[in-house]
């Protein structure tokens, strides 16, 4: 196997990402009138919203989907996962790197390109960017049966998702791909933002630093201004544990597969991820930073395919995908 790549992390968000600066609120507002409700100067005099309002943070994630990817009909109950959209972005810009690294250089594109999102949520986020930046088809998985109906509803609801986003239920909470993955199918890429935390008790602790740092927690218990049920924020074991299964499960899947790849939060989860994967014979592991701001993010990806395999797999399907 070899050796994770070791490279310095960048000091900004990907060149690519949309989502460069501070928001213009003015054209957000334009292009989601509701969300002008939740805008006002803040401590510098600047226009921005609460982040500690879920609304406000949902309104946000609105306007920004319906602006850069043309997402008219978006919305998620009370209560789930509201992500950042520049940081999601971000990585899916960096997933498109991975494979371009393997294509001289130029990211495939197209409907040939299949992408797994284990644990899509009822957000949807990774598909929405992944078709509208790419064109790529997305299979969503999610645990949650109230996720998926309503990932399901924002797909239909807008016809830039047509026939681009599948998702599906997976039945067991403590598989991965088994159940959810057929034999005969292949990806081009998986990709995976982990449940970080190893308890409710950890995830509320985290949530209370959150409010600390925006100022905001004066309540008796924490808002959560990015919301996220349980399975989204924490598991058993915590990531660590999470991604020693998803390792372990991916091994089942060698052939079907061209990168694995999921977000790692903590450094100290990254050495035994790599034991893991020396132990299960990975041909190649990769580790690519990201940043935003002062935050500091990585992802690892791994293959179980030669060199002479990849050639083969990128030579019947990228080709089409151009």
């Amino acid at each position: 196997m070899a050796t994770p790549d070791s490279v310095p992390a960048p000091t900004g968000l990907h060149p690519r990402n949309r989502h460069q600066g501070h928001y213009d609120f003015e054209q957000l507002v334009r292009a989601s009138p509701e969300l002008a409700a939740f805008v006002a100067p803040n401590a510098h005099g600047t226009p921005s919203v609460d982040f500690a309002d879920p609304a406000a943070v949902k309104a946000l994630n609105r306007a920004l989907l319906r602006q850069f990817y043309g997402i008219d009909h978006w919305d998620i109950p009370a209560g789930y996962l509201t992500p950042p959209i520049p940081g999601r972005a971000d990585y899916v810009h960096y997933l498109a790197d991975l494979l371009a690294a393997d294509n001289a250089g130029a990211v495939p594109r197209g409907k040939g390109i299949r992408v797994l999102d284990v644990g899509v949520g009822a957000n949807c986020i990774y598909p929405i960017i992944g078709h509208r930046e790419y064109g790529w088809r997305f299979v969503g998985t999610e645990v949650d049966a109230v996720a998926v109906r309503v990932a399901r509803q924002i797909v239909a609801a807008n016809r830039a998702l047509s026939g681009a986003v599948d998702i599906r239920l997976q039945p067991e909470a403590t598989d991965i791909f088994s159940g959810v993955v057929k034999p005969s199918e292949y990806f081009d890429l998986t990709l995976c933002n982990p449940p970080f935390h190893a308890s409710a008790a950890e995830a509320e602790a985290a949530s209370r630093r959150k409010e600390h740092n925006l100022g905001t927690g004066q309540g008796p218990r924490p808002t959560l201004n990015f919301g996220g049920q349980n399975h989204e924020l924490w598991t058993p074991g915590g990531e660590a544990t999470f991604l020693w299964r998803l390792a372990e499960e991916s091994a089942l899947l060698r052939p079907n597969c061209y990168w694995y790849t999921a977000l790692v939060s903590k450094k100290d989860t990254l050495p035994g991820l790599y034991k893991s994967l020396q132990k299960l014979k990975a041909a190649e592991v990769r580790t690519v930073p990201m940043s935003q701001g002062q935050k500091v993010s990585r992802f690892v990806a791994w293959t179980f395919l030669s060199p002479e395999e990849r050639q083969q797999w990128r030579q019947k399907r990228w080709g089409a995908a151009q």
